[in-house]
Parts: structure tokens; C-alpha cells; sequence
């Protein structure tokens, strides 16, 4: 089977990619010319590479069947990214891959979807209006929707909140400024959320034309709770005098206090996680500190 695969180089896609490949999954990605391929250096000669914006996005379905797109390709609209750069990726490229998947018969489209509430963020209602789109076209293309919360793990962005917490802390920053911590949140292990790709990939000839599923544990914990966890791992490795200020910024407007997910249809296909909140934060924090280790050996500053 032939998969395609956008955001390869991202953190997801990067370990989604390992995982494909592992299970002896023919793979294509989708990357810009300027991608970075530091997560996929020892992987990129196993796979057929496109350059996005060097050839037209047809070129890899017109050379090949493509049997399934999985796109995890997203703009978090950080780094001062504007509105329409984040539309750009979220909306309309997506919108182009999926009519071009459905122009050559692709038989189905795995989308990754957020758990944010809509108006959160530019980012989470550029998602949700894609996933409209996803579903009006589900008549022409199978769609299976992945609605993600809060993974985590090695590899990540040092945008992302875990990542940056954590050097945060091995950094001994004096202050460092949260909110009060009483916003509860389902923080799922990368390998985890990736499983739960391979068992939908496995059974969506089982699936409706529209299927939609929740990844994420079905245990949410306060976020204080959790960044207390990964203060204390990060402590025991390496002591830090950073002081953590709960309180000291406000929620953002619209934040909501809980997370409304349902992951009893994903169980039901046999899929549990299998990674525990604590030895999650312990591998996390210690690839993030070996990882650190090696660049600085390297004389990567």
C-alpha cells in the first residue's frame, strides 16, 4: 500500500514516518525545499521525496497510486506567522491536496484535526473550517478525521508547551510565568498518538465515507499537576532553581476548562495507550537533555 505523507518533518510526521515504514507501508512525502530533515536524517533515503514547491502537487499521484493521504502538515501560526499564512497551509493547500487525492482515486484521506475549542486560536478555526470541507467532499473521498489533544515526547518543537518547559527548567531560568494551572488537559505520548494512526489505517475499510476519532488517553489532569511532574523529573536529573509563578498570567480569552473528547470509539478498535503520564514526562525529559548533550559535543550552538 502507498501512502502519502504531508509534514514528514514535522514532529508527528517524523515519528508517524518511523512507525510507516516499520510496518512496511510504501511512503511519499510532501516537504518544502527548505524543510529541515534533522528528525528524518537516517529515514529520508527509504522513501520517494517531493519537493512542494518545486513540482506541481499532482506529480507524485500522477507517477504512482496513491492509496491513502495521511496529512499532518500544519501552520500553529506561531512565530508571528499572520493570519493568511496560517490559512494558507491549514485551509487552502489542504483543500488543494484533498481535490487533487480525489481527481486521481485516492481511496482514502486521514486528516489531522485539533481538540481546541474553534475560536481559540487561528490555528484550531483554520482546522475545524477544513474539517467542513472534509466532510462535504466525504461523498467523493473517505474521510478519517483525527482529532488530537496534548502529544508530547521527543523530537518536539521548542515552541510547543512541554518542550519548552523543560528547557525552561534546565536552563534555570529565574522566573518562569504561567497561568494558574486549573485548565485540565489530556497530554497523550507521541508513540501513542502514532499508534492510533496505524490501527485506524488497519481498519478503514471498516469505517463510514466520514468517520471522526478523538486521540487522546480519556485522563485529563490539571496542568499545574503536570507541569509539577515535569519540574520534579526534571529536578531529579539535573536540580533547577527555576521558580514556577502559577497565576501570574492570565487564561487566554475563550480557554476552556476542560477538554470534551470521546476515545471509546478508538478503543473499541483495540487501540489503548500504552505510555503512563510519568514515564512519558521521564522519557521525554531524557531525550531532551541526551539530545542537548549530543549537540553541544557536536559544536551545534
Amino acid at each position: 500500500m502507498t501512502v502519502l505523507l504531508t509534514g514528514a518533518t514535522g514532529f508527528l510526521g517524523s515519528h508517524l514516518l518511523e512507525k510507516l515504514l516499520h510496518e512496511n507501508y510504501n511512503v511519499l512525502i510532501l516537504k518544502r525545499n527548505r524543510s529541515n530533515l534533522w528528525r528524518i536524517n537516517k529515514l529520508i533515503h527509504k522513501v520517494k521525496v517531493y519537493n512542494i514547491d518545486e513540482v506541481a502537487i499532482s506529480k507524485p499521484f500522477k507517477e504512482q497510486k496513491v492509496d491513502i493521504v495521511i496529512h499532518t502538515a500544519t501552520n500553529y501560526g506561531r512565530e508571528n506567522n499572520n493570519i493568511s499564512n496560517v490559512l494558507d497551509t491549514n485551509l487552502m493547500f489542504s483543500i488543494k491536496l484533498l481535490e487533487t487525492a480525489i481527481h486521481f482515486n485516492t481511496d482514502t484521506f486521514f486528516n489531522t484535526d485539533t481538540l481546541s475549542y474553534k475560536y481559540l486560536s487561528s490555528y484550531s478555526l483554520s482546522k475545524k473550517q477544513f474539517t467542513e470541507w472534509l466532510k462535504y467532499f466525504s461523498d467523493k473521498i473517505q474521510v478519517v478525521n483525527l482529532k488530537l489533544e496534548h502529544i508530547y515526547g521527543p523530537k518536539d518543537d521548542n515552541t510547543k508547551f512541554v518542550t519548552w518547559l523543560i528547557n525552561q527548567l534546565l536552563q534555570n531560568i529565574p522566573n518562569i510565568d504561567l497561568t494558574e494551572g486549573k485548565q485540565k488537559r489530556d497530554f497523550i505520548y507521541i508513540d501513542d498518538a502514532v499508534e492510533a494512526y496505524i490501527v485506524l489505517l488497519k481498519s478503514y475499510k471498516s469505517l463510514l465515507s466520514f468517520s471522526e476519532f478523538d486521540i487522546g488517553t480519556g485522563n485529563q489532569v490539571e496542568l499545574k499537576d503536570f507541569i509539577l511532574q515535569v519540574y520534579n523529573e526534571v529536578h531529579k536529573i539535573k536540580p533547577t532553581k527555576a521558580k514556577l509563578n502559577f497565576g501570574a498570567i492570565p487564561y487566554r480569552p475563550g480557554e476552556p476548562m476542560e477538554v470534551e473528547e470521546d476515545v471509546g470509539p478508538l478503543y473499541k478498535l483495540g487501540w489503548k495507550p500504552k505510555t503512563s503520564l510519568t514515564d512519558g514526562i521521564k522519557k521525554t525529559v531524557k531525550e531532551l537533555l541526551y539530545d542537548q548533550a549530543g549537540r553541544a559535543k557536536a559544536g551545534d550552538t
